[in-house]
């Protein structure tokens, strides 16, 4: 290992060379209170930017023990570590300084950008070195590798120099809301919106909560309302929502869609401060909607559409442009697939001939010439006969009224239980239609795909782009309606997962979901670094992502082959 001089040296050595002269500086060099480790220099200044380390030890940084107690917290304070590098950053670097530390937004996922050890803190940064056009600022990269980086790593990282009280805050506010959704399951809820929470967010690309005395705080309704014991934050009180069928009703624009969303990011926790970080959701929740021109392959749909006009079989279906309706329920058929345990459904991105088959409907074209089990059909049977809930945004058809267990109504973002209601409605309107359900609903095991379909060429390349695509080897996997799939970071790990998949599937064919599992059960074991896909480049910005994310990128990708099309195992 060389030393500080040794690398300043080197810099100056280098000032006015071509920037592929950057290459020499590889390596790790002892600065006393840290190392800085040059993993990946760039090819030119132009190019994503080159990875540094900054090492230290644990000793050093002063972490308390008490932080590092379980693998949440630990991954809570990584988090709150990196967001205080990000923040030393934009202070301490120069407008010509590109440093960058993968930092989350909203919520609080295991990352790679800072990693904590039994003997050391981690930190991975990307850092474009400096030049004037393609040579050398040898002077001013001595600077930045020698006194800048570990200036900044000090400072973001050593415990006495934080802000220790919103450091707990961070880390226990994520372990409140680890055992909030474990209590709620206990409890018989597939849901939980804390009294005063704020779900309407900033703009519809801006997550941060919305300010402003507009901004009505959520209240339970007596009804629903549960107090549940955290560790830290004491007795809270919230609405639990009960597994079974939840149906939400009120006008437009008064937050159903709003409730609905902030639901579906409750499978992940989230900063104090967000607004949402006493709303909590069952950890398996998949959001459902229509996505016309996916791909589907061998997926069985026949409980929702059957008896195609050109007597394509729905037992395993395939298509490379689906319809809204035969899109809609692959989405559900794979979330089953996937294990989940709670179906959010919203009107406004559903298909409405999968949704819905009115009585005035069904007297003009016979069932015989309709292929379409609508979902009203099927949403109380998926609990009943296999305990998956469903929270469904519906203003558009009391149909539904007569299939939920519990009805929401929301009106000027107020909440409300109007089940009896809803029910006197019913009586008062009796259902005209038929169900139209042929054969009781069934769930089939995981697919086997052959695991040629995904072995890469020589010259294949895997990449990912922003949060919403996938480029594996010649095929585009666009993931955009995976509304799940929340960061850039976690998009790069599913492309890394997709990398490493045949790996784990048997040359005959196997079973994706148990493939997926046993990958990400390693990754729990052994920590995100594990998807790094090449050594001597730090995996600095990658982070966890569910099963359901996983498979839901598989099933997309159009060249997915099955060993035995329409057969389980």
């Amino acid at each position: 290992m060389t030393t500080q001089n040794h690398l300043k040296n080197e810099c100056e050595r280098l000032d006015g060379k071509g920037y592929g002269a950057y290459k020499d500086l590889r390596g790790e060099y002892d600065l006393g209170e840290c190392r800085v480790v040059v993993d990946h220099v760039q090819s030119d200044p132009y190019a994503p930017p080159s990875k540094v380390c900054v090492v230290m030890d644990r000793h050093r940084a002063g972490l308390p023990e008490e932080l590092l107690a379980n693998r949440v917290r630990h991954i809570a304070l990584e988090d709150y570590l990196s967001r205080s590098v990000a923040r030393v950053i934009q202070a301490e670097a120069g407008d010509k300084d590109r440093i960058e530390v993968d930092v989350g937004r909203q919520e609080i996922l295991e990352r790679t950008a800072v990693r904590i050890d039994a003997q050391t803190i981690e930190l991975r940064l990307a850092v474009g070195l400096p030049a004037r056009g393609r040579r050398i600022l040898g002077r001013q990269a001595a600077y930045l590798l020698s006194a800048l980086l570990p200036r900044i790593a000090l400072r973001g990282l050593v415990f006495s120099g934080l802000d220790e009280e919103t450091a707990f805050e961070h880390v226990w506010r994520a372990e409140d809301q680890e055992v909030l959704r474990q209590r709620i399951g206990e409890l018989g809820c597939v849901g939980f919106v804390g009294n005063g929470a704020r779900l309407a967010r900033s703009s519809g690309v801006n997550d941060a909560p919305m300010q402003g005395e507009e901004v009505v705080p959520f209240s339970s309704p007596p009804e629903l309302e549960l107090a549940v014991d955290l560790p830290h934050a004491g007795r809270v009180y919230g609405m639990g929502i009960p597994a079974g069928v939840t149906v939400i009703v009120g006008g437009g624009y008064h937050g159903k869609s709003t409730l609905l969303r902030a639901l579906e990011r409750g499978v992940y926790n989230h900063v104090p401060g967000d607004g949402r970080d006493l709303v909590v959701t069952e950890p398996t929740a998949v959001k459902i909607r229509a996505e016309d021109g996916r791909a589907v392959r061998g997926v069985d749909i026949s409980p929702f559409i059957n008896a195609l006009p050109n007597k394509q079989s729905t037992r395993s279906f395939a298509t490379s442009n689906a319809s809204g309706s035969t899109s809609q329920a692959a989405n559900i058929m794979e979330a089953l697939e996937a294990q989940s345990r709670l179906l959010l459904v919203d009107e406004d991105t559903s298909a409405t001939n999968f949704m819905i088959r009115d009585s005035r409907m069904q007297a003009l074209v016979a069932k015989e010439q309709e292929p379409i089990t609508p979902f009203l059909d099927r949403i109380q049977e998926l609990y009943t006969a296999f305990g998956v809930s469903t929270i469904l945004v519906m203003g558009g058809s009391g149909d539904y009224l007569s299939e939920a267990d519990t009805v929401l109504k929301l009106q000027t973002y107020e909440a409300s239980v109007v089940t009896e209601e809803a029910r006197a409605v019913m009586d008062r309107f009796p259902r005209q239609r038929r169900r139209e359900i042929s054969a009781p609903l069934t769930r089939r095991s995981s697919r086997l795909v052959a695991s040629a379909c995904l072995a890469l060429g020589p010259r294949d390349k895997v990449r990912s782009k922003g949060t919403s695509q996938v480029t594996f080897g010649k095929s585009s996997i666009d993931l955009a309606c995976v509304e799940q799939l929340l960061d850039p970071s976690q998009t790069r790990s599913v492309a890394a997962i997709l990398r490493m998949l045949p790996a784990f599937l048997e040359p005959n064919g196997g079973q994706i979901r148990e493939a997926v599992e046993e990958i990400l059960a390693q990754v729990v074991k052994q920590g995100v670094d594990s998807l790094g896909a090449k050594r001597g480049r730090h995996p600095g910005d990658l982070a966890m992502v569910r099963s359901q994310e996983v498979l839901a990128a598989i099933s997309r990708y159009r060249r997915l082959q099955l060993a035995a099309e329409g057969e389980g195992r």
